[in-house]
């Protein structure tokens, strides 16, 4: 970069060579050399070379560092955006998607059927989209437990076939022995949809994709990686690859390269927010025309694989008797609905639109089994009821619904949760967990919905 300051002074920067052969960057400033006062003709050239090495890499470390800023303030702003708009918009599809599901049941005519699955598979896109934005924007909190990666992905391979189309052939490549990995096994599935979705729409004309697996030890600190044991899990396609430009930007929030309506962005920097979120790391390696490989690198799980699948079949519940139900919810669209599932299940149900008026019911009414009730109402919260509960009642079981992705510090771990949206099946297994003491991982709810 050279400048002139001003008449006969020149000034640039860039790479030079001492001669022992050792590269720095100079700061070379040339001054014009003038007769008398310094007006008269130019007699010569002062030249001064200054060694700015140290500077240069103080700056380049000050841009990164406001840059990380920058990027953090953005992830602060659509984690609080996401959060925020998270509870209503789940209050929304809960309503919906349970509603669907009730009627799918008590029509009998195909056309209609029909309608209601399609309104279904967009609800479900909805519901997908938002855990997509939550776990980008670490809002979402992850039910980390050892998982078989083998076995994870083979248990899904009817939905990915369906999912992908007959145009796309998928190969897996696998070592007969590979270490379970500390992540979220939900969460995972999803990855794995969205990134071969993302190498099927690489591939136009169809073709196959690779997803392989590997373990390696990482003996010393990677740039995003510390050392350690991991279970690389890559998804290669033989599609048109990325140019530099695209590829580094492939991992901004809401970028794609995709057709307006075909894609929100959100795929990949989910996967990385995943990947992050259990201790590990996402690597993207493409080139123009050579098509890309997506590598999720997640952490060997310290605990025993046997130990972790023996203990969730022990704590598997027995169905439950009929119950009678006090539901409570500000909203009347999600009252409403939430008192149609328990009562297609059999329940019977009390509704009531405030926390104030549980109270009242559970000291006139001795019949209520269990309690169901929203997290944030007017006046008094979820919480608020649930410690009052404890204190009046303490062996009345209590199920908290919330479409938040976060529950308030302090909050019981054992506390039965519901997240909003949820299915009819979700909604039975917390009930079932409730009264048999059982707790189920917040992240295990609501899987039923799978990206679409």
């Amino acid at each position: 970069m050279a400048t002139a300051a001003r008449e006969g002074r020149f000034e640039k920067e860039g790479w030079r060579v001492r001669k022992t052969g050792e590269r720095f960057w100079a700061n070379v400033v040339i001054d014009a050399i003038r007769e008398g006062e310094g007006e008269g003709e130019i007699v010569g050239f002062a030249k001064i070379t200054r060694d700015i090495t140290e500077q240069r890499d103080s700056r380049a470390a000050l841009d990164r560092t406001r840059e990380a800023l920058s990027q953090s303030q953005k992830m602060e702003a659509i984690g609080q955006l996401t959060g925020g708009i998270a509870h209503d918009f789940n209050n929304l599809l809960t309503a919906i998607i349970g509603s669907l599901e009730l009627a799918d049941r008590r029509v009998s005519d195909g056309s209609v059927k029909r309608l209601i699955a399609n309104a279904m598979r967009g609800a479900q896109r909805g519901a997908a989209l938002t855990q997509r934005m939550l776990v980008f924007a670490r809002r979402q909190v992850l039910n980390v437990e050892p998982t078989d990666i083998p076995a994870l992905v083979r248990g899904m391979s009817e939905m990915l076939e369906r999912s992908l189309g007959p145009s796309v052939a998928i190969e897996t490549r696998f070592p007969l022995s590979l270490p379970w990995v500390k992540t979220d096994p939900n969460q995972l599935e999803m990855a794995v949809v969205n990134l071969t979705v993302n190498a099927r729409d690489a591939m136009p004309q169809g073709g196959s994709i690779i997803v392989a697996a590997r373990h390696q030890t990482l003996a010393h600190d990677q740039e995003r990686l510390q050392s350690g044991s991991y279970v690389c899990l890559s998804v290669t396609d033989a599609g048109e690859g990325m140019d530099e430009a695209t590829l580094s930007r492939a991992l901004d929030p809401f970028f794609t390269t995709k057709e307006i309506g075909k894609g929100t962005g959100l795929g990949l920097p989910m996967v990385l927010g995943l990947a992050q979120e259990s201790g590990g790391d996402l690597i993207l390696k493409s080139r123009k025309g050579h098509g890309t490989t997506v590598e999720l690198w997640l952490p060997v799980a310290e605990k025993s694989p046997v130990v972790a699948t023996q203990t969730v079949a022990s704590d598997r519940p027995n169905p439950v008797r009929s119950l009678t139900v006090l539901v409570v919810d500000d909203d009347p669209l999600v009252l409403t609905n939430m008192a149609a599932m328990l009562e297609d299940l059999g329940h019977t149900v009390f509704e009531v639109f405030s926390a104030q008026e549980a109270l009242v019911i559970l000291g006139q009414e001795n019949a209520v089994q269990l309690v169901l009730t929203d997290l944030a109402m007017p006046r008094m919260s979820g919480l608020e009821l649930i410690a009052e509960i404890k204190t009046a009642w303490p062996t009345l079981p209590v199920i908290l619904a919330t479409g938040f992705a976060e529950l308030p510090p302090g909050t019981d771990p054992s506390q039965v949760t519901l997240a909003k949206p949820f299915l009819q099946y979700d909604l039975e297994q917390a009930v079932e967990a409730a009264i048999s003491g059982l707790r189920i991982p917040r992240a295990a709810r609501f899987r039923s919905v799978k990206p679409v």
